[in-house]
């Protein structure tokens, strides 16, 4: 992974509600919009821009479903990103 990639999705995941949509949508494999909406208390806008910038990083993976969009953990990019920060480890 390159450091632009790193730094991009450090940046994304920087923010405690970009954090908890993570969590929301890890917990039910797949979350929509709406759902996270009414689980955190900011506005529809707010959290749309939210995961604009997860899904930006490649963090999120947007599945559109008729009108809605449902979102889903791009794990292989988190996966990733968790050995890059790993090899930081001391032993």
């Amino acid at each position: 992974m390159d450091i632009k990639k790193v730094e991009k999705i450090s940046k994304a995941l920087g923010d405690p509600y970009r954090l908890k949509i993570m969590g929301m949508v890890k917990q039910q494999s797949t979350m929509q919009c709406a759902c996270i909406v009414d689980n955190i208390d900011l506005a529809q806008s707010t959290i749309s821009h939210h995961i604009n910038l997860l899904v930006d990083a490649d963090l999120l993976i947007a599945d559109k479903d008729g009108r809605n969009y449902k979102y889903q953990i791009n794990q292989p990019v988190f996966s990733e990103y968790i050995q890059f920060l790993a090899a930081f480890e001391g032993k």
